[in-house]
């Protein structure tokens, strides 16, 4: 029985930073309510603008703009269920994006990408433009991740901001699993809004956060008190913001080790390729996250991967799951162009600063094991 354990899933949850760890069992012990104005209120909020700080540095930010939220799904649902003349958008977005839009008022344009599964800046300007034409200027919106949860493509995002500001659209990212990966700069990025997820990046789960740029008002999805300068309704969470900022603050730090971490994927993507070179990694050759590899194996089934690494001790995902639990085509793939066997057979494996050799070989060593057994069944 196999008892040793290799996580290779971090773009669903990074493992919990130690300072984390150490900053939600401080916040613990404080009893005040952050908005009370005596001293253990006053302790409570120094904690909260402390994370805020933390939070803004990692991003580029400043501290005024970041409004903490129980995750990036509810910042993705603050932002785009706002009352947009348009929303445009790609289909690689994530279901945090993709489903508030669909339930929003107003129209809904998409976006193309290409095979490589970015989304051109042109066809942006383009979009834009016919949507100024027919309609007038209105509020509209740009939603544009800046890296694919499944891929790791990197998107354009400055570009795109640049050329959707020229035509008065606001721009939305889904920066959650950039953050803390690679250099994110809020400013430079010139986008109106960003969503952030704490557990992506080495925090807690269930807190995250919207920043807004300085100056743009959005209605509150939340209403209640007068919490986050009337954003977000709601006695924050004290413990999950406090390791939501140590987590900020050390994911900053580890961003050094993307070179190690680049390292580490393409010998991984290397070493797939040479057990079964039919194996097909989404995105190669474009501008990924250093920690993301996303290989189809034709002829095999998702879900039986998957399945298969966890036998053999070592966790990783596929691409979507439908709500009864069943591995789905991935829509990110779909849109990107993959016939639908292909997008069936793709896994993601995800590794981050703590990812060991060790674990390369290991998840090397299942893999020629797993893509071997269903082959050799067929040719028997």
């Amino acid at each position: 029985m196999i008892t040793e354990r290799t996580y290779l899933d971090w773009n669903a949850t990074a493992p919990l930073f130690p300072e984390a760890r150490a900053a939600i069992q401080r916040a613990l012990d404080v009893e005040g309510n952050p908005s009370s104005v005596h001293a253990e209120g006053r302790r409570a909020r120094a904690i909260v603008e402390t994370a805020r700080e933390q939070v803004a540095a990692l991003v580029g930010a400043i501290p005024s703009e970041v409004v903490f939220t129980s995750g990036a799904t509810e910042a993705c649902a603050t932002i785009l269920g706002a009352p947009w003349s348009a929303i445009l958008m790609a289909g690689i977005e994530h279901d945090a994006v993709l489903r508030p839009a669909e339930a929003a008022p107003g129209q809904r344009i998409a976006l193309d990408v290409g095979a490589d599964g970015r989304v051109a800046t042109a066809d942006v300007a383009e979009k834009l433009g016919s949507t100024v034409a027919s309609s007038g200027i209105g509020r509209a919106l740009v939603a544009i991740q800046l890296a694919n949860n499944e891929t790791g493509v990197l998107q354009s995002v400055a570009e795109v901001a640049a050329t959707a500001h020229e035509a008065r659209a606001l721009v939305f990212t889904d920066a959650a699993q950039a953050a803390g990966r690679i250099p994110v700069d809020f400013a430079a990025l010139g986008v109106d809004f960003m969503a952030l997820s704490a557990h992506k990046l080495g925090g807690p789960k269930g807190v995250g956060a919207l920043i807004i740029r300085d100056g743009l008002e959005i209605p509150a999805l939340i209403r209640g008190g007068g919490q986050e300068r009337r954003r977000r309704g709601g006695t924050e969470n004290i413990a999950g913001i406090a390791g939501f900022g140590a987590a900020a603050e050390a994911a900053r730090a580890s961003i050094a080790t993307r070179d190690r971490i680049t390292h580490l994927r393409d010998r991984l993507e290397a070493g797939l390729l040479e057990l079964t070179p039919d194996a097909h990694i989404v995105g190669a050759g474009t501008e990924r996250l250093p920690n993301t590899t996303c290989v189809a194996l034709p002829g095999q089934s998702a879900e039986t991967l998957v399945i298969r690494f966890d036998l053999a001790g070592i966790a990783v995902s596929a691409g979507a799951a439908c709500s009864a639990g069943k591995i789905g085509a991935s829509h990110v793939l779909m849109a990107m162009g993959l016939d639908e066997a292909t997008a069936r057979s793709a896994i993601r494996i995800s590794i981050g600063p703590t990812t060991t050799e060790h674990d390369i070989d290991r998840c090397l060593a299942a893999w020629r094991e797993i893509a071997a057994r269903p082959r050799a069944r067929t040719a028997a």
